[in-house]
């Protein structure tokens, strides 16, 4: 099984990957949200047998964010083990950076994605209308992250985005969720832990970690009341294309 998004402790993370391979977890793709964890997402993926890395400059960071660090990015990038662009987008429910910031940023690593060839990994909360604006033109990969935004699922559906579960899928209010998910075709479903945060039921409450995916794949077969083995197996094939694996 893959978990397709987590943010590891590079402390921890040897560990933690270990604790996932035991459980069933062999690949996972570790997250990047500044260029200091880019760095070591980039080295872990470089140094562990099925750890690749996507890297990004979250929205969160967009008020400081400069051309010089964007630079940095593009070159790690090109590293071997970066599958992927971000995550990156739009949070307007935090709103921890000016919106024209997080626009401007989000672009940018738009721009960054087509140029390379890599696919996008969208954090969007709250931000909809502007989110799928800037993805308007944008004609590579795109993976909604840890999806919540049934208002998006229309124009993922035409569009041929990949939608990833997360955690948050198994509590008991997400039912507009599970709807979502049952609505997804089989070939665009993803699940990922986004660790250390979203753990699934039943241990809601504690810090998340890629081993914890699995019940987040136990979750998705029933609202789409599928077979559990043939599932992850589709996933498993899913990401290998949506990543380049």
């Amino acid at each position: 099984m893959i978990d397709t998004h987590a943010h590891l402790d590079p402390a921890e993370a040897d560990d933690v990957l270990e604790r996932a391979r035991d459980a069933g977890v062999g690949r996972v793709i570790v997250v990047a949200t500044t260029l200091t964890d880019a760095r070591a997402a980039l080295e872990l993926a470089q140094r562990r047998d099925g750890v690749y890395a996507s890297l990004g400059l979250h929205p969160h960071e967009a008020a400081n964010a400069t051309s010089a660090e964007l630079a940095e990015l593009r070159v790690l990038l090109g590293e071997r083990g970066a599958v992927a662009v971000g995550e990156t987008g739009l949070d307007y429910f935090r709103d921890y950076a000016p919106r024209d910031d997080q626009r401007r940023l989000f672009d940018a690593q738009l721009a960054l994605a087509a140029e390379l060839g890599l696919p996008v990994v969208i954090h969007t909360r709250e931000a909809e209308a502007d989110t799928l604006a800037a993805l308007a033109s944008f004609a590579g990969t795109v993976v909604l992250h840890c999806f919540s935004s049934p208002g998006l699922l229309e124009t993922a559906l035409e569009r041929g985005w990949y939608v990833s579960f997360a955690g948050n899928l198994t509590y008991p209010s997400a039912g507009a969720l599970r709807a979502a998910a049952a609505q997804v075709p089989a070939e665009r479903l993803l699940v990922e832990t986004d660790s250390p945060y979203l753990a699934p039921v039943p241990l809601r409450g504690q810090r998340n970690e890629p081993a914890y995916v699995m019940h987040t794949l136990a979750a998705l077969a029933q609202a789409r009341d599928g077979d559990l083995a043939a599932l992850g197996e589709q996933i498993e094939a899913n990401a290998s294309v949506a990543f380049a694996l």
